[in-house]
């Protein structure tokens, strides 16, 4: 199954933790797509909250969306996130599963699309670069559809200053993909 997730991190070295996180991702699965890195203001946060480093990748794995969410709370428990009280605060990492192709699902723990994809720039922007024409299963839009669509005030910006060039380069995957 392909898979968008979201990543995010505004505490400690973002761009190490991103890298880290793009790495246990490719243990779970083939990584087909990298957006680039963007840097964008926490939204929801109390005042002084430092700005994230957000991207999107195109994952594709064996795992169902309930055995990748575990994968993926176990892995940022393991970089320091508090899993108890995270809502609307700094994080070393934040992953999200935006789409699982056009699957929807709604139990307790997990809801695909994520709820609030398509109010957030700061996902669109980064899956808009890599999936516009992607459909959102219960939107029925595509990805370019919806962002075109969204009035934000949000600050989104590309950030390649202060990529690492261990981040740039190309990656393997159904053809060759630049990171950057």
């Amino acid at each position: 199954m392909v898979y968008y997730l979201s990543l995010g991190s505004n505490m400690g070295d973002r761009a190490a933790n991103i890298k880290k996180t793009i790495n246990f991702l490719r243990g779970t699965g083939d990584v087909l797509k990298i957006s680039s890195i963007y840097e964008t203001e926490p939204q929801g946060m109390a005042p002084g909250a430092g700005y994230f480093y957000n991207l999107v990748i195109g994952l594709q794995t064996s795992l169902s969306p309930h055995d990748l969410l575990e994968e993926i709370k176990q892995f940022e428990k393991q970089m320091g996130r508090d899993m108890t009280n995270s809502h609307n605060q700094p994080r070393t990492i934040d992953i999200d599963i935006l789409l699982a192709e056009d699957q929807v699902v709604n139990t307790e723990n997990l809801v695909i699309p994520h709820k609030l994809m398509h109010k957030r720039a700061f996902v669109l922007v980064p899956l808009n670069e890599i999936a516009p024409h992607v459909i959102h299963p219960v939107l029925k839009k595509t990805v370019k559809e919806i962002l075109s669509g969204l009035q934000s005030t949000e600050m989104v910006n590309k950030n390649f200053s202060s990529c690492p060039s261990c981040l740039r380069g190309k990656i393997k995957s159904a053809g060759i993909v630049n990171f950057f």
